[in-house]
């Protein structure tokens, strides 16, 4: 707000509040709100907690240890055929109801979504190849560096070490990485994109795995929202019922077999540090 106020004036707070895009300086704003009280302080918080507090960051952090190229393209496999499970989980996750005495929960959970879904269609209005690329700079590579480093970097070690269980550890971490969202119709998905992202750093003892795949996560949905916009491509990225039973559990199977593939390569030889 240091930063927003001075340059917008006052009025801006509400106007942000309201999402009200007619005034100018709204989406700048949002912008400057995502990166300076989202992205850059998970990353600072991870990089001073493993430097400083615990000083270790080769374990913390995980970011010079030497892994198989191959693991790549393996996470860009478990990622494209683990699409339509996703959407299977995210059908069930969007049909939860909640018991009577619990609307007053599913309704602040419904507008926390909502308002949330909000947010992010204003950062995903791109009218050229420019505002792509930008929102693929932030939204695919720098939040996922950012999460990453926090949570299956920091977050993720700091559980399997407490609870001495690497499954733990990863369970746990994606749980509090789907709840950091706060978009609580989306947990599941969201949830299991914490689990494959927490192995991929478990078995190749790179965080660069995990960012690789976060990457294509947010970057090809903001990749397919910009066709979609410019009528290049029909397909709506907010329509969950592209696959059917067949595609679900097909791509289960296949998500299930690429894993173990992966875990195969990975724990195999490691090329030695140069």
């Amino acid at each position: 707000m240091a930063v927003v106020i001075p340059v917008y004036g006052i009025n801006i707070i509400s106007k942000i509040s309201a999402f009200d895009t007619s005034y100018p300086g709204v989406i700048n704003s949002l912008w400057i709100l995502q990166i300076s009280s989202t992205t850059v302080p998970l990353f600072a918080a991870s990089v001073i907690f493993a430097r400083f507090i615990v000083k270790d960051p080769a374990d913390y952090l995980k970011a010079n240890t030497p892994f198989k190229p191959a693991l790549f393209f393996m996470v860009l496999a478990v990622m494209f055929c683990s699409s339509a499970f996703m959407e299977w989980l995210a059908n069930i996750n969007q049909a939860m109801k909640f018991p009577h005495f619990l609307q007053g929960l599913y309704n602040w959970m419904r507008h926390s979504e909502d308002e949330a879904l909000k947010e992010t269609q204003l950062l995903l209005q791109m009218n050229s190849l420019g505002a792509m690329l930008f929102d693929l700079l932030v939204i695919g590579l720098l939040t996922a560096i950012a999460e990453e480093f926090l949570f299956r970097g920091c977050v993720q070690t700091i559980f399997t070490r407490w609870t001495k269980s690497k499954h733990w550890g990863i369970w746990i971490a994606a749980i509090l990485f789907s709840a950091f969202h706060m978009q609580f119709f989306g947990f599941l998905p969201r949830l299991l994109l914490g689990v494959f992202f927490g192995y991929f750093v478990a078995w190749s003892g790179s965080i660069w795995t995990s960012v690789w795949g976060h990457f294509i996560n947010n970057g090809s949905a903001v990749v397919i929202t910009y066709l979609f916009q410019q009528k290049i491509i029909k397909v709506n990225p907010d329509d969950q019922h592209v696959f059917n039973w067949l595609g679900y559990l097909l791509s289960l199977i296949l998500t299930v077999l690429l894993l173990n593939v992966y875990r195969n390569i990975a724990e195999s030889k490691k090329p030695r540090p140069m």
